[in-house]
């Protein structure tokens, strides 16, 4: 098969593999690398795929068992932790996700549909809280799951694309969905559903909250919050958790920035709504919203300074 030949076979599985890797790194940047070294990897070891699996299935192997050469030396990726450029009150607790980045609704892959054995749907298995979960498990737990759960690959093909005995596979999922179902609500509290996405109630909450937010109105803002509403600030650790302690970060960041203008543009990220933010004209952020009924459940505000990276959620509305 010429190089051409090969682009034409893959090219339908380059989103969706973009996306793979992005659940199991939890970084659209190292996730867009390892896709161009999944892709070398397949072209060089093209003579021996024997076609014993579909082309998708062998693309899934090789670009999994990247993403976990890719963890076990992460620790050449994390950036170190910013600094405040003011002095923010104490956090409720520090996260031990060490990175995460959003991803832009326009690479989603709407035609992906999962195989019979997914436990999970489409909007659910990219959304912030799943992927920050992902990234809590020990990285072949989560492989298995992300395979089995996500992609709905049944666990007698799960086991050789990592090269383990389906027991040892069956073993692996089965701590992966305890450990998940442990950090999925550890209260054990109920919410309200979020609003339909693109939905007139959806865009009425994010209307308000971004009116509140550029106009430095805390009170506002503060009203929008369910009881249990979170802040976090990845790559910070700090996080910050129920309205009071979300009031005291915000009057403080409000203080600090009193002045300069805020502009938000409303995107689209991990199939939740969010921002783009720019401060006093200069790349501050990408916010992302999760919702449930008419209040802001938890916002994520993403330090991003690279203007590159914040011009791909552009048209993510």
């Amino acid at each position: 098969m010429t190089e051409i030949g090969f682009e034409q076979q893959v090219a339908a599985y380059r989103r969706e593999l973009l996306l793979h890797c992005y659940r199991l790194l939890g970084s659209l940047t190292d996730a867009e690398d390892v896709l161009q070294e999944t892709l070398l990897a397949a072209w060089r070891g093209l003579d021996g795929f024997e076609g014993r699996s579909s082309l998708r299935s062998w693309l899934y192997r090789i670009a999994t068992n990247r993403c976990l050469n890719a963890l076990r030396d992460r620790g050449r990726r994390v950036p170190p932790e910013p600094k405040p450029p003011f002095e923010p009150p104490p956090p409720s607790r520090r996260d031990d996700v060490p990175w995460l980045q959003p991803y832009p609704d326009t690479l989603l892959v709407p035609d992906a549909a999962p195989g019979p054995e997914a436990r999970f749907t489409a909007r659910e298995a990219v959304e912030l809280a799943f992927v920050a979960a992902l990234q809590r498990l020990p990285p072949r737990q989560a492989a298995v799951l992300v395979l089995r759960d996500v992609l709905g690959y049944p666990l007698g093909e799960v086991a050789p694309m990592l090269d383990v005995t389906p027991a040892a596979a069956k073993g692996l999922l089965q701590r992966a969905r305890a450990s998940l179902a442990r950090q999925a609500d550890p209260g054990g509290g109920r919410h309200a559903e979020a609003p339909a996405p693109g939905s007139a109630r959806e865009r009425e909450l994010v209307r308000r909250f971004a009116d509140a937010f550029t106009a430095g109105d805390i009170d506002t803002l503060v009203a929008l919050l369910t009881d249990d509403a979170w802040l976090a600030m990845p790559p910070a650790p700090h996080e910050y958790h129920g309205v009071a302690a979300i009031a005291s970060f915000l009057r403080a960041s409000a203080a600090w920035s009193a002045g300069r203008p805020v502009l938000l543009v409303p995107t689209r990220a991990n199939g939740q709504p969010a921002f783009t933010c720019r401060l006093a004209g200069e790349p501050a952020g990408v916010i992302v919203l999760t919702l449930a009924g008419d209040r802001v459940r938890g916002i994520t505000r993403f330090l991003v300074l690279d203007d590159g990276f914040l011009t791909r959620f552009a048209a993510g509305c």
